[in-house]
């Protein structure tokens, strides 16, 4: 049954119209809301603006860090051109966590073990070095330790074994090979 256009629902739909265009309309017709409309959500909405803010200022700072470290972070792709190359994965994860799934040849040197495993890393300095962890945190840190202690070509797994797993990539266990995704 098709609905009857009368005087009062053109009136509705009309004035619903022009409440919506003056909410969303200035974003779908070209003109830009003006700066007491930005400072009215502001003072509004203070929690929201000051979390927005401060997670700007964490993601500058944080990314400040990494620069200044020299810190390298990779995508899981460029660590699998780099493992072609003949690269060294370091798994900083716990033996249980190595055991459940890792990548094809890793190394596994938890991170509490990483300053006594000189030796090991020593041994190693002539390939590139992957570090890699559950989330790519502490792979971070380990990266900064790794080249303080001379390592020259250190990198990181951006996202860790979550972003490898994510991409589709094999983790291997003590068990059988496993493809996750």
């Amino acid at each position: 049954m098709a609905a009857k256009c009368t005087a009062s629902s053109a009136a509705h739909w009309y004035t619903a119209f022009f409440q919506w265009s003056a909410c969303c309309g200035p974003f779908f017709f070209g003109s830009m809301p003006d700066m007491e409309t930005y400072l009215e959500f502001a003072g509004n909405h203070v929690l929201l603006v000051s979390a927005l803010v401060f997670s700007f200022f964490v993601l500058v700072f944080m990314e400040l860090r990494r620069k200044a470290a020299g810190i390298t972070s990779l995508d899981p792709h460029e660590v699998v051109r780099l493992i072609n190359a003949d690269a060294v994965i370091i798994d900083l994860r716990s033996a249980d966590a190595f055991a459940r799934g890792h990548i094809v040849n890793a190394k596994n040197i938890p991170q509490d073990e990483l300053a006594t495993s000189q030796d090991k890393i020593d041994r190693l300095k002539s390939k590139p070095i992957i570090a890699v962890c559950d989330s790519g945190i502490s792979s971070t840190r380990a990266v900064a330790a790794l080249s303080k202690s001379g390592v020259e070509s250190v990198y990181d797994l951006r996202g860790g074994i979550k972003a490898w797993t994510q991409a589709n990539m094999p983790l291997v266990s003590s068990k059988k090979t496993k493809s996750k995704g």
